[in-house]
């Protein structure tokens, strides 16, 4: 992210959040499609520089905005996995439903046509998720409910990929429904996790 490569310039926070601002309200009112860098200045009453300055483009400024940036952290240590968990997929659920579903799909098929934002996402917020990950396994690892910390990719992917499938294709956004899904696949992945050792997380 270009955020990354901005190291030791102080930024003006006033400046990060009128630009959060104009992106959410822009998706709100127009859409995924409806958002460009210049309408989201304008909105925001700031140069496209200054934009650019903190995102590569579209794809990563609308995440960072609508889904989650890079200050997100893992729920606090509530004493047990299944709870972590359970915390965990709330904060993922929270999250996903903060853009409008149609939006939500629409920027992940632009992230998945555009290798590089791929990539630039990839390296910087799904890395951030993947670090709430590790916490909250390597929780259970301390307390002794896990025997080592299971396969990293493996996990998210059932947590978030089960959120994003609930929300884009079986459509169930109702809050109190998303909830109890979101416990449910906590709890699965609990009993899952603790009913024979997880083979540890493959070295990278």
């Amino acid at each position: 992210m270009t955020t990354r490569r901005q190291v030791g310039r102080r930024r003006d926070e006033r400046v990060d959040a009128a630009i959060v601002a104009a992106c959410r309200q822009l998706l709100a009112e127009a859409g995924y499609g409806g958002i460009t860098m210049d309408t989201v200045a304008a909105r925001a009453g700031v140069g496209k520089a200054a934009i650019y300055r903190r995102y590569a483009g579209k794809q990563e400024m609308v995440f960072a905005a609508a889904v989650h940036d890079l200050t997100i952290t893992a729920p606090a240590d509530s004493g047990s996995l299944r709870a972590d968990l359970t915390a965990l997929c709330a904060d993922i659920a929270a999250s996903l439903t903060t853009i409008p579903a149609p939006s939500l799909l629409g920027l992940l098929a632009d992230i998945t046509a555009d290798p590089a934002s791929a990539a630039r996402i990839q390296e910087a917020f799904v890395e951030t998720e993947r670090a709430c990950v590790t916490e909250v396994l390597e929780r259970a690892v301390r307390r002794g409910e896990l025997p080592a910390v299971p396969d990293l990719t493996a996990v998210h992917a059932l947590l978030t990929g089960s959120m994003l499938s609930w929300i884009l294709m079986l459509h169930r956004t109702d809050r109190r429904t998303l909830d109890e899904f979101a416990a449910a696949i906590a709890d699965l992945v609990t009993t899952t996790l603790t009913a024979r050792p997880p083979k540890p997380s493959p070295a990278e």
